[in-house]
């Protein structure tokens, strides 16, 4: 299925549930709110669901406001919506990373399954995969162009703070000359890069600081620097007064460093729970190695989670893993 195919529901449904991954990064968020935008210029209905609130570091977006995060109220505006409702997932690479009402809202059909990591295996009644393109914000950019629509520039800010967080400010691999071509786009639709650059970039507290020099304290280098591990307990979060939406990305610190080809931050979410962001350089896939633990994501930035398991037991089994894969990546 393809572009082609989602376009064409949204001109045959009305009224539209619009959700992304748990835990939303800027590009979940910002293509909700972009895509929720444009169905209003369409005169379409869109409720905007997140489990939790959007992260605070997000709430500058336009239309942040109307997400909400109980699962009754999406469940009536389904029940209300009847023949003419649809369920839009955004940015979630398999049916697990709705979250918690995954359940809940995939019951509903037909489920629109938009996104760009090459492990999805399209678990929607209408599938648009797109691994090519660096964010899901840029796919939505092209539905936009498919149903004839100008963006606005509210919906610019959103697209564009999707695709400038996903690309890592547009520094990733990923990042394709069409990438420019749609952030320039945006830029004349009233994005406005330098406000959007200060607030996503040049808009922490202190306390993220001071759990910053705690983090990078923990750095471990392994296999001849060429792996570089970072951790964060709960205990760092709660003597910082900070919660996990600041440690959003400290995994770039430790990537940075020249000898490293792959970056690991081991994150204490809650005790027994272990969440786990891989980066690489090109020089290791991760998305093979979170796959094996359950997670997924693509090539050079993947995740995984582990229950009732300590940081050194997730440590443990996760690092001969990344040393056999960049052992396979030199011996190509």
């Amino acid at each position: 299925m393809s572009l082609e195919a989602i376009a064409h529901v949204i001109r045959e449904k009305k009224r539209f549930v619009l959700c992304a991954h748990y835990n939303p990064d800027g590009d979940a968020v910002g293509s909700v709110l972009g895509l929720a935008d444009m169905l209003d210029h369409l005169g379409r209905e869109a409720l905007c669901f997140f489990e939790e609130p959007v992260p605070v570091i997000y709430r500058f977006l336009p239309g942040s406001g109307r997400v909400v995060s109980d699962i009754g109220v999406v469940q009536g505006f389904l029940r209300a919506a009847g023949e003419e409702g649809a369920v839009i997932t955004l940015d979630c690479g398999d049916r697990s990373r709705v979250g918690r009402y995954e359940n809940e809202l995939l019951a509903w059909h037909p489920v629109l399954v938009v996104d760009h990591h090459h492990s999805n295996p399209g678990f929607g009644d209408v599938n648009w995969i797109s691994p090519d393109s660096a964010a899901t914000g840029e796919m939505i950019f092209e539905l936009a162009q498919e149903l004839g629509l100008d963006i606005s520039p509210e919906a610019a800010q959103c697209l564009y703070a999707a695709i400038s967080t996903d690309t890592g400010s547009f520094h990733y691999a990923s990042t394709s000359s069409h990438t420019f071509e749609v952030a320039a786009a945006l830029v004349r639709a009233g994005a406005d890069p330098a406000n959007m650059a200060n607030q996503l970039y040049n808009n922490f507290t202190p306390g993220r600081l001071r759990l910053l020099h705690d983090v990078l304290a923990t750095l471990k280098l392994y296999h001849r620097e060429r792996i570089a591990v970072i951790r964060v307990t709960r205990a760092m979060r709660d003597r910082t007064f900070t919660t996990l939406e600041d440690v959003e990305h400290f995994v770039n610190y430790p990537r940075a460093i020249r000898s490293v080809r792959v970056a690991v931050f081991l994150k204490e979410t809650e005790p027994g729970h272990i969440s786990v962001s891989l980066r690489a350089k090109g020089q290791c896939d991760v998305s093979r190695i979170a796959a094996h633990f359950g997670g997924g994501g693509h090539k050079n930035a993947s995740g995984c989670t582990f229950r009732d398991a300590s940081l050194d037991e997730v440590h443990g089994r996760i690092l001969p893993l990344i040393i056999e894969g960049i052992r396979a990546h030199e011996a190509e």
